[in-house]
């Protein structure tokens, strides 16, 4: 059962998303920032402070 759950996943526009995490230093110490971003924007993502 959990295969045909993983792989319903995998289809459809789910596949176009991705989860970011970029970790940068601030005055107060390490801070991350997450987001949900579409796979043609992701080096735009991590090239923005």
């Amino acid at each position: 059962m959990a295969k045909k759950a993983v792989a319903s996943l995998q289809k459809g526009t789910g596949r176009t998303f991705t989860k970011c995490i970029k970790m940068f230093k601030s005055e107060k110490g390490f801070q991350y920032a997450q987001e949900i971003v579409h796979n043609d924007n992701i080096k735009e993502f991590f090239a923005k402070k």
